[in-house]
């Protein structure tokens, strides 16, 4: 059962604030965000929640900044505003009539969602009132994480053989693409573990998109492994983008998530993008890296804020929700067939264990799967191609970090410590001479992992890539990229004084300030930015300088969301530097906006929309358009005809009704271009939220620099060892404004930067002494003196083998036939491989992945393989397998180590 309603909440919930007079953005390809990206949802403010609720009590300082947010915040949860859905379901825009990156504004994306957290976060550090925070999870996860029953036979997933190659194309009109079972496809490594971690094989992830009112009418419900057609409410589970770099949205052709050849032609809409031998009913989602990781980053600070006011205990279900969206999240550090980066070819190697790790952030992971659970099989991918704007070193720094944060995995910690050096590399790799940062990698180029263009730039095996995923617009075109990516960038230099990301900001700062006019009658911000060159070579032990990338501004313009971004990244830079004239100019942005541009919706301006052009676009070869393959047609369930020669309009007639429509139609006529006033959900969180932080940050002014260091940390100790890892706890230090974190030293290097009084350093040798010291720093990058040092010595290892034990878990069965894991469970000492071996009488063997297996009738033995064979004690490993027959109730197993 999935919730959507949500509960009415009045304006008397929050902090009674008088308010301030005024003056006035498939699997088979991309599921890129076009500029603007995409917006938020809005929640009910009206109704009666049982009598008289208590106001919370004030936990910021009141300022008028604060009172801002909370107009907004009221604006944005008001039901006559229209930002939500009845069932509560955030909207990518309040208005309908919206195409961009969703063909349509009433559908919503996992954007949306991670800014409705950002909101609440704000809300619960503003108030104390953590229940709304609590409730966008929870409408999060009924609505866009798929339920068993969407992704049904999951469990016939294979980590040995992920999925099936199928290459990119430039250009839609070269789709459907073959898939070619020839190309090698690497291992998936963390597919085993996920599934012994969390006892499941479904995947904790938001799908990308979703049509909340169901206007396609597909009906693919949450909950549902079949279409429920037009009568469905909604949400229906649909994707879009499928068909390469140039495919932008009004060339595609939306499609349900669960296709079960209702609508589309015989085989649904499957034959549109794959070209197969024959097809089968599937599932199949798409995850927006960028957007789960803001959700986790939305929840890091929710964390520290509630537990700042000794409420931390409210939200720790949802802090151990995002801490396992994280973990999944992980899809995304890999190449999409999980081949190793330098790839120049379909031949390339396949990887093994981390070796398809490139650890950035890219475009998407995707999974799918048969509907059929009679003969089931399922897929997974990650991707090639990583942008700038979409990494999120602060979750990065959170999932490796934060203990209450950090995936229960295994080797996620791991994991995401190498992607947060990674992430940030990547900025330092794509900064260009002026400052700004430029668009991407690909381990792919091409698609199709064709060979390296001649003297093209490379960052760890991957190719420079101007315009990472989509060109029509560019992709590094808009400058709210700039905004995200180097909001976090700031955020992380905020909590860790990062040195890497102090000299990203140094240089970035200055270039942005220089574009921005705010004054007392106008305000604007860069809107379009155009590159050349590009940058040097990466050598992480001698970064070059990038004299020949470069970047200009090509106009400036009025968007509020980006705005509200740049503001932001303003602001944590200020509050952590002191520099007068970032927080000077955050502050004049806000109050531009805010004196200039303030409606009862919110904050917006009006926009030219001269791309409406393209509604009526027919398909010219080589051009634009929407393409349809000769000879192929369709319907969707309203009856619109899918055909050659169909434009965006005649597969969206319901546009044709909607009341903003007609001036767009005297356009296409040959009038003006229209112009709307829009109100994009994520744009108004971005202003609201900035308001926000601008009072908790900087609401007493920037203020003089901050000289004085944070007293030594005291008491530190060795709470622990092993052969091979140090445990230690110290006691915090203090300091006149705070203290952001600690560096923790061995044999005096720096080999951490931790926000707590507590560290585990693993990967030491055995039966050697190391010598540790703490000292902590503030946001102005003071450094104390550091603690007393300690001694720690690890304990001695063992050349013995230990024992290890075996449990065999049948987890899914069809006639005929069932998937089965075997466990291996190293003792009380470490072991360095294993050989397990049971009898499946009367059943037989198949196939098996992550071991090395071997059968004789019904008798199987499986022993490890180059990546699984050493465990520590304690440790577990997985593999699995399929087997013909009736699964035996009960299986014992024998277990040896080598």
């Amino acid at each position: 059962m999935h919730r959507t309603q949500v509960s009415p909440r009045s304006p008397g919930r929050r902090r009674a604030v008088a308010t301030v007079a005024t003056l006035a953005v498939g699997a088979l390809a991309t599921i890129g965000m076009m500029a603007p990206a995409s917006a938020g949802p809005p929640v009910d403010t009206s109704g009666d929640d049982g009598g008289a609720a208590p106001v919370a009590a004030p936990f910021a300082a009141a300022g008028e900044y604060t009172d801002r947010f909370l107009e907004m915040y009221d604006k944005i949860h008001d039901p006559a505003n229209g930002y939500f859905s009845p069932q509560g379901i955030p909207y990518h825009a309040a208005e309908t009539l919206m195409v961009e990156a969703p063909d349509y504004g009433h559908e919503t994306t996992s954007e949306a969602y991670s800014f409705w957290l950002w909101l609440e976060a704000s809300y619960g550090q503003v108030t104390g009132d953590w229940a709304p925070f609590n409730e966008a999870w929870d409408t999060l996860e009924a609505n866009m994480i798929p339920t068993t029953e969407n992704q049904p036979t999951n469990g016939a997933y294979n980590p040995a053989d992920p999925a099936t190659y199928a290459p990119e194309h430039d250009h839609p009109s070269q789709y459907p693409s073959e898939l070619d079972a020839d190309v090698s496809v690497g291992q998936d490594p963390i597919g085993a573990e996920l599934r012994q971690t969390y006892g499941t094989s479904e995947v904790y992830g938001m799908h990308w998109l979703s049509d909340v009112d169901n206007i396609y009418g597909f009906g693919a419900a949450p909950g549902s492994s079949s279409l429920q057609g037009p009568d469905h409410p909604g949400p229906s589970y649909i994707n879009t983008f499928q068909r390469g770099p140039q495919e932008s949205v009004w060339e595609t052709i939306p499609q349900p998530s669960i296709d079960d050849f209702s609508y589309g032609g015989p085989n649904g809409y499957l034959d549109l993008f794959t070209d197969d031998a024959a097809y089968a009913q599937q599932w199949k989602y798409t995850n927006a890296p960028d957007a789960d990781a803001r959700a986790v980053e939305a929840v890091y600070w929710a964390k520290q804020f509630a537990e700042a006011q000794g409420a931390g205990d409210q939200i720790a279900d949802t802090v151990d929700k995002a801490s396992k969206m994280g973990d999944y999240l992980r899809y995304s550090l890999f190449d999409k067939y999980f081949k190793e980066p330098g790839c120049e070819s379909t031949s390339c190697p396949a990887g093994s264990g981390r070796s398809s790790a490139h650890y950035l952030l890219s475009w998407y992971y995707a999974w799918g799967g048969s509907l059929d659970t009679s003969g089931p099989w399922a897929w997974r991918i990650g991707s090639s191609h990583a942008h700038f704007g979409y990494q999120n070193p602060l979750a990065a720094h959170a999932l490796s970090t934060d203990p209450d944060l950090v995936p229960a995995s295994p080797t996620a910690q791991d994991d995401w410590s190498e992607s947060l050096d990674r992430q940030v590399e990547l900025f330092q790799w794509l900064q260009s001479a002026e400052g700004g940062i430029a668009g991407g990698a690909t381990n792919s180029v091409g698609g199709d992992y064709s060979a390296h263009p001649a003297g093209a730039a490379t960052f760890y095996g991957m190719v420079y890539d101007e315009d990472p995923v989509y060109e029509d617009p560019p992709s590094n075109q808009w400058i709210g990229m700039q905004g995200w990516g180097m909001e976090r960038i700031a955020q992380l230099y905020h909590e860790t004084g990062d040195p890497r990301a102090e000299e990203i900001l140094e240089k970035w700062v200055p270039w942005v300030l220089s574009e921005i006019t705010a004054t007392d009658t106008t305000w604007a911000v860069p809107s379009t930015l155009s590159w050349s060159g590009q940058p040097d070579t990466w050598d992480p032990a001698d970064p070059g300088s990038n004299a020949g990338l470069h970047v200009e501004v090509t106009d400036h313009g009025q968007d509020v969301g980006v705005a509200g971004a740049l503001a932001r990244t303003l602001i944590y830079w200020a509050a952590a530097s002191g520099d007068q004239e970032a927080g000077d100019t955050a502050r004049a942005l806000l109050d531009a906006m805010w004196t200039q541009d303030s409606d009862a919706m919110g904050v917006a301006t009006v926009e030219t929309r001269t791309d409406y052009g393209r509604f009526d676009d027919e398909f010219t070869p080589g051009g634009d358009g929407v393409y349809v393959p000769p000879g192929w047609s369709g319907t969707y369930p309203n009856g619109d005809q899918i055909e050659p020669g169909v434009s965006f309009l005649d597969i969206r007639s319901f546009y044709q009704d909607d009341p903003m429509f007609p001036e767009v139609q005297e356009y296409l006529d040959g009038g003006d271009a229209p112009q709307f006033t829009y109100h994009r959900f994520w744009a108004q969180v971005a202003v609201a939220t900035a308001m926000a932080d601008y009072d908790r940050l900087l609401g007493d002014g920037v203020g003089e620099p901050d000289t004085q260091a944070p007293t030594a940390p005291t008491d530190l100790q060795v709470s622990g060892t092993t052969s091979s890892s140090v445990s230690l706890t110290w006691d915090a230090a203090t300091d006149d404004v705070g203290v952001t974190g600690y560096e923790v030293l061995r044999d005096g290097e720096v080999v951490t930067r931790v926000s707590t009084t507590s560290y585990t350093e693993t990967g030491l040798d055995p039966a050697t002494a190391y010598e540790y010291t703490v000292r902590a720093y503030d946001a102005a990058r003071n450094v104390s003196p550091s603690s007393s040092p300690v001694t720690a010595t690890t304990d001695e290892g063992t050349t013995e083998p230990g024992g290890c034990s075996g449990e065999l878990t049948v987890v899914n069965q069809w006639g005929g036939g069932f998937q089965a894991t075997v466990g291996i469970t190293a003792g009380s000492a470490a072991i360095g491989g294993w050989t397990a071996t049971f009898d499946l009488a009367p059943a037989s063997f198949v196939q098996g992945w992550n071991g090395q297996f071997s059968a004789s009738g019904s008798s199987v033995t499986v022993s490890d393989v180059d990546w699984n064979g050493s465990l520590a004690a304690g440790a577990s490993t997985e593999v699995g397998f399929t087997g013909s027959g009736t699964a035996p109730a009960s299986v014992p197993v024998t277990c040896a180590a080598d």
